[in-house]
């Protein structure tokens, strides 16, 4: 299957787009490593903010202090997240469950 053929101008405003998603995801990651906002904080940003819902779980956890990529990798199994799973797709139990560990 080729790719859909797009204008310049409109491949131009797609790299802008994704661009924008990832400074925002990066800021928003290291507002947690610092401590500005707390994972309450995000859930509720999520709510509102569909980049931040389209975020993975997995970088937001191993953004959390005193969390890692293993630390997060096994939270996560224990219950039951995948590993591409976005804050947007996470359950109530799994959403409660975070929120017990880091809320």
């Amino acid at each position: 299957m080729a790719p859909p053929q797009l204008s310049d101008e409109q491949r131009r405003a797609a790299l802008e787009k994704a661009a924008h998603a990832r400074r925002v995801r990066a800021e928003l990651k290291l507002l947690l490593k610092m401590g500005t906002i707390t994972f309450r904080e995000l859930l509720d940003k999520a709510a509102e903010d569909d980049l931040v819902a389209g975020t993975r779980v997995g970088s937001v956890l191993e953004s959390l202090p005193g969390t890692g990529k293993v630390k997060a990798k096994r939270i996560m199994e224990q219950n039951g997240i995948a590993s591409n799973r976005r804050i947007r797709g996470l359950g109530s139990r799994q959403r409660e469950a975070l929120l017990e560990l880091f809320g």
